[in-house]
């Protein structure tokens, strides 16, 4: 049952990681975004006829990608921490399954211990008898 768990708890921990490396590569996406639109307000500046609307609309744009990146980084930073808690969930159930095996190997030891007395006792008790008896 513990194991169970923990499965499950690794389950969750990696799909919050698929998730994370896929909003960080949005994050790269808006950032090329922004490259490409400050290279192209630039190609805008730089020829004989100005174009105000095309400016306008390229510049409207950045500011939109502005405020998409600041959004997705502070959605990265909360998927991160979501991320170290499911950590610790793993780590915590890890040790939980690693007591429960210590446990079963102490147990185990123990009734071994007690079975090999018993068959020593036994075997003390055979040797006995046989003496008493000749």
């Amino acid at each position: 049952m513990r194991e169970n768990e923990l499965e499950q708890r690794r389950l969750e921990a990696a799909k919050i990681l698929v998730a994370l490396r896929k909003q960080e590569g949005e994050l790269q996406e808006i950032r090329n975004c922004q490259l490409e639109n400050s290279n192209q307000l630039e190609n805008l500046y730089n020829q004989n006829v100005l174009d105000i609307l095309q400016i306008e609309s390229h510049r409207k744009y950045g500011l939109k990608l502005d405020i998409d990146e600041k959004n997705k980084e502070r959605i990265i930073a909360n998927t991160k921490v979501l991320f170290q808690r499911k950590q610790m969930d793993v780590q915590e159930a890890h040790k939980k399954v690693e007591i429960l095996k210590k446990l079963k190997e102490k147990q185990e030891k123990e009734y071994y211990k007690e079975f090999l007395d018993s068959e020593i006792k036994e075997i003390d008790d055979i040797t006995s008898a046989r003496f008493n008896i000749g």
